[in-house]
């Protein structure tokens, strides 16, 4: 597969990322949606599993950390979008995390980190530090959002270093999804039986759609990251920001003033840059 074509699956990523958040923040029971969402993933991953590479021994100890994470980015997600507008949120928690992911695979993944990079790292930081001042967002928002940030960061370069240990893109995400759905619906059964069985039949085909989304949109990023710079390619996904904040705005009506558009226009331009280096 050519470079071109893997970076056309990041973008697919990034469009089905925004969507199913946009999803997800106008749902009546977050919680409860993330945990469907994630039933889904469960079904897909066992069905998956007798057709898919089983991974390699190497690969577990990535999917064991990339799952805590995982669990960690739900919890934070939800919280943030309970309290904070989706436009403020979405770039706030995506924003971040390229710039955390290329530091992280400089350092620990031996991937170069030259004047190109250092320019878009500050283009988003500026982006960010915009979005985050005066803009109407409360400091827990803020908060939630870079904690948010920080843990997307963190599973990306996970997932990224899982399936190049695993041998197998498709293998490693069914597990994942195996892991995540039952730790997700388990929680569920434990603590909210009623209510999320007839949430999950009266919300069925907006948690199928969003479901798949979210399982398509990671399988899309894993194939290419197994490849592919793992920090240009969490930018790039991140590009999803643009789709976030006019989802945020024309779907959910949010406003979004001066002072996000420069944010915005910040921090695509240096996922922009980021993307274009090799």
């Amino acid at each position: 597969m050519s470079a071109a074509f893997l970076y056309g699956l990041v973008i697919l990523s990034a469009i089905a990322h925004a969507t199913w958040n946009a999803m997800m923040k106008s749902a009546g029971d977050r919680t409860l949606t993330m945990i469907a969402i994630r039933a889904v993933g469960l079904a897909i991953g066992l069905a998956a599993l007798p057709f898919v590479d089983w991974p390699d021994a190497a690969g577990w100890k990535w999917l064991a950390a990339t799952s805590v994470v995982q669990f960690a980015y739900y919890a934070l997600l939800i919280r943030s979008y309970d309290i904070g507008d989706m436009s403020v949120v979405y770039p706030l928690s995506r924003g971040l995390a390229p710039v955390l992911t290329t530091v992280v695979a400089f350092l620990f993944a031996g991937e170069v980190l030259g004047p190109g990079h250092l320019l878009a790292v500050t283009s988003i930081s500026l982006g960010i530090m915009v979005l985050s001042f005066r803009s109407g967002a409360s400091g827990p928002a803020v908060g939630f959002a870079l904690a948010t940030g920080a843990s997307v960061a963190a599973y990306s370069f996970l997932g990224g270093m899982g399936v190049r240990a695993a041998g197998t893109v498709l293998g490693f995400q069914a597990c994942l999804e195996i892991v995540n759905g039952r730790g997700m619906v388990g929680f569920a059964l434990a603590t909210r039986r009623r209510a999320f069985a007839a949430y999950l039949i009266a919300n069925r085909w907006v948690c199928l759609l969003a479901g798949l989304m979210s399982v398509v949109g990671f399988v899309a990023f894993l194939i290419a990251a197994k490849v592919l710079p793992l920090g240009p390619t969490t930018a790039l996904r991140e590009t999803s920001v643009i789709f976030g904040a006019l989802i945020g705005t024309l779907v959910l009506k949010e406003a979004f003033g001066l002072r996000r558009i420069v944010a915005a226009t910040l921090v695509v331009a240096g996922i922009a840059v980021l993307a274009t280096l090799h």
